[in-house]
């Protein structure tokens, strides 16, 4: 049932004249304290319309409305509140998680449409940072929330395999590389030799021209070249991969830029065919003036092609390839001006469809306050921080349940999913400082405690002999401490409808944070095992729980142990 149509319909049937059921279902708030009622209705906005104070209204309405559903239905200032029935309310939705299980939840938004992903997008030949954990996860964890709300997500992994940075490496690699040592330890080798070029390109500037020349090498297909790219490129997918599997994250394509080497130039005649290439300095622009952006750089003055190029091309190909109803390009917030000029150029274009792409812009994770560079070598490596993080898992399941079976996995699972789940409990657009003794801590909002929750759950219910095929009957909790818990789990579909609406994964993790917090504030004040005419009821809502909680933590791509 949707309840706030409920309360909607109550006060329609009593103020109809004044204000229409969609005006009042708008008006309609959630308060933020339970015990001042599940819903609330604010009488000021009638004041006007009813040339009475907003307390009078209030009072009026409570007087003449159907308290029929409802526990009760009171004034409180120029507010109407409104108290469910508990046992009722209980009994729908606790009925509703145990029937539709991991299904609960489901909605269908998107209609099967297809939605491109352009995410995690690491440069090949360098390391993967933590920099590249936010794009990675937030795309992944969207893609799990549009499947369930009925879109069909395509993940892309939109590699950094192209442009002048190749040139920097290649001429780093011909200067002072060393085939054995690369084979060795490809990553941190080819990354010491990127480091090594910008600091001494800055003595020696003409370093830059001999890269820019590599790399126009490339581009027209120097054997050489090729050659070199090729290898950096295979290497660089090989250690990928290792750390996509940790993660527990898979792609439906790896095309990266250089995929669009060849589909360039299509693009390029189009722009000048439509008249929108203008010269400038001997580079080829298009002027984005009436946007209020800078000129779109399409072509430098040797011919070489920019990121912008390669990004219309893609654009273009996805449409074509995927016919998408949306494009999302999860992408540091540093790059909105590059995504509103790739935007703006297709429009110049003719294509209409560039508003179906958006940028899903974030924050940058900084350590000590300082933001991370590959180019200065000040990084933190993302394989050092799991593998960190792991161990700390490890050595707090031996402090706490050192009997504990297949416990490498539940740390791997703990650890990993600490770091994840710390990511997206912050909204995408925030900055946040990274300390891993507080990302893997089994206590506060963290990922492990919203497991933990999980795991004690799900202890429970085996204590109770209670597994996924037993028949829990429900009639409602007579229960006041179990309210909170109960009404928590009553608006799990609205979170997902919201966390899909607002490209938002940390709507999930704070969800989840509140109903581990309620759940275990239920567990602290109740005896669930205790053999009584509720004890069932208690069962199912346990049940009920852990299955939320689960689905929570598998749309942000973290993993639910059932014992820790």
């Amino acid at each position: 049932m949707d309840y706030k149509k409920m309360v909607a319909q109550a006060i329609a049937n009593v103020v109809g004249d004044d204000l229409d059921l969609n005006e009042i279902n708008e008006k309609i708030e959630v308060p933020k304290s339970i015990q001042m009622g599940d819903f609330a209705f604010p009488a000021f906005v009638l004041a006007k319309v009813m040339h009475k104070a907003p307390q009078m209204i209030a009072q009026d309405i409570v007087e003449k409305i159907d308290q029929t559903g409802f526990e009760k239905v009171e004034a409180a200032g120029p507010y109407v509140n409104f108290f469910l029935d508990k046992k009722q309310f209980g009994k729908e939705i606790v009925s509703e998680v145990l029937v539709k299980k991991e299904h609960y939840g489901d909605q269908d938004l998107g209609h099967k449409g297809n939605v491109t992903i352009d995410m995690s997008s690491p440069n090949i030949a360098k390391p993967m940072s933590m920099g590249h954990l936010r794009s990675t996860v937030i795309g992944n964890s969207l893609a799990e929330i549009l499947k369930k709300t009925n879109y069909n997500p395509i993940k892309i992994n939109h590699l950094g395999d192209w442009g002048t940075q190749f040139g920097k490496l290649i001429e780093a690699y011909k200067l002072w590389g060393n085939e054995e040592d690369v084979k060795k330890d490809p990553i941190n080798t080819l990354l010491k030799y990127y480091v090594r070029f910008h600091k001494e390109d800055q003595e020696h500037p003409e370093l830059d021209d001999e890269a820019r020349a590599w790399f126009k090498k490339l581009e027209d297909g120097d054997p050489e070249a090729t050659r070199l790219w090729k290898w950096f490129r295979e290497e660089s997918l090989s250690f990928f991969m290792k750390i996509y599997k940790r993660l527990g994250i898979t792609f439906d394509s790896y095309n990266g830029e250089a995929f669009y080497n060849d589909k360039m130039q299509p693009v390029i005649d189009e722009l000048k065919e439509k008249g929108l290439l203008e010269e400038s300095q001997g580079a080829m622009i298009v002027d984005l003036s009436k946007y209020d952006l800078n000129p779109a750089l399409i072509q430098k003055s040797d011919g070489t092609s920019l990121y912008i190029t390669r990004d219309l091309a893609a654009a273009i190909y996805r449409k074509k390839t995927y016919n998408f109803v949306q494009s999302l390009y999860v992408m540091g917030n540093e790059q909105s001006n590059h995504f509103h000029q790739l935007v703006a150029v297709l429009k110049e274009m003719g294509d209409d469809w560039a508003d179906d792409m958006h940028h899903i812009a974030f924050g940058l994770i900084t350590s000590g306050g300082k933001k991370l560079s590959t180019r200065r070598g000040n990084i933190i490596l993302l394989e050092e921080v799991l593998d960190d993080a792991v161990k700390l898992a490890q050595e707090q399941i031996e402090e706490k349940n050192p009997t504990l079976e297949n416990k490498n996995e539940v740390a791997d699972a703990v650890g990993v999913g600490a770091v994840v789940f710390h990511d997206l409990k912050n909204e995408r657009l925030n900055q946040f400082d990274f300390d891993l003794q507080e990302v893997v801590r089994f206590e506060g909002e963290t990922g492990p405690y919203v497991q933990y929750s999980h795991a004690r759950a799900m202890s429970i219910l085996r204590k109770a002999g209670v597994d996924e095929n037993t028949d829990l009957h429900v009639e409602g909790l007579n229960d006041p401490d179990a309210w909170e818990t109960v009404r928590m789990l009553g608006d799990f579909p609205s979170m997902v409808k919201r966390a899909v609406e607002e490209y938002e994964p940390s709507v999930i993790a704070k969800y989840a944070i509140r109903l581990a917090k309620a759940f275990n504030k239920y567990y602290a004040h109740t005896k669930i095992l205790v053999d009584d005419d509720q004890k069932n009821e208690r069962l199912a809502l346990v049940q009920s729980v852990a299955i939320v909680l689960k689905e929570s933590l598998r749309l942000l791509g973290v993993k639910a142990p059932d014992e820790m």
